[in-house]
């Protein structure tokens, strides 16, 4: 049995429009972000969507929710482990005065694999947490088929990329991900006599995810529950 995986980066927000650095801050929609959302929707209407995950951030689920609105069936769950790239002390700051206040470290801030800024996640910490999601991911797809949507950010969906497109470490630092197109992929499951599971039962399907309390504004935050996947 074959699943379809619809993965989108969120459509443009504030921060995205005035070019800060946003991270784990919550910032919504901007006019241009809908219609863009709207786009993702108009390009996902010949298909059926069972299941959509996303982060808990405003602009992650106003994208799904405008995505899935002709969808009423879709069950949703929301999994932190597909948030953003915590920017710690950057955070909110502005791109274009980091670069010129120190151009190295913005280009390393913004593209290198391991360098953590103070407070904030490196990509390889936030891969780490996107992998240990799709590896419950794949074990739970198997044990309820069906087609997924998934609502990402800029550097949460570079390891989905790596993972279906076969990219080098360095092509997914280096890929962007456009605000307005859904990438589609065609997974294989390991048991095809597995029915969907909206055809066996109308109940809810529990998916363990961790949520993280709007409290929590860094990487290094004693309260972030990310951190055991680091």
């Amino acid at each position: 049995m074959t699943s379809k995986l619809f993965i989108f980066r969120h459509s443009e927000s504030w921060d995205n429009r005035n070019r800060v650095f946003s991270g784990w801050r919550n910032s919504g929609l901007t006019q241009e972000g809908v219609c863009q959302a709207q786009g993702i929707a108009k390009q996902l209407s010949q298909f059926e969507i069972d299941y959509a995950f996303s982060s808990h951030l405003k602009r992650a689920k106003q994208t799904l929710e405008i995505v899935i609105r002709n969808h009423p069936r879709t069950q949703i769950f929301i999994d932190d482990r597909l948030i953003e790239r915590c920017y710690g002390c950057l955070q909110g700051r502005s791109n274009q005065k980091i670069a010129e206040e120190d151009t190295n470290l913005y280009a390393r801030c913004h593209r290198d694999y391991s360098l953590a800024p103070l407070d904030g996640e490196s990509l390889e910490m936030v891969e780490k947490r996107v992998l240990s999601f799709l590896s419950q991911f794949k074990d739970w797809l198997i044990q309820h088929p069906g087609n997924v949507a998934i609502s990402c950010h800029n550097n949460s969906i570079r390891p989905f990329r790596r993972i279906f497109e076969n990219l080098t470490l360095s092509q997914m630092c280096q890929i962007e991900t456009p605000h307005d197109q859904a990438l589609l992929y065609d997974l294989e499951l390991e048991n095809p006599s597995l029915q969907k599971h909206r055809e066996i039962s109308p109940r809810i399907i529990h998916w363990d995810g961790i949520i993280l309390s709007n409290s929590v504004k860094l990487a290094t935050d004693p309260k972030n529950f990310l951190k055991q996947y680091y």
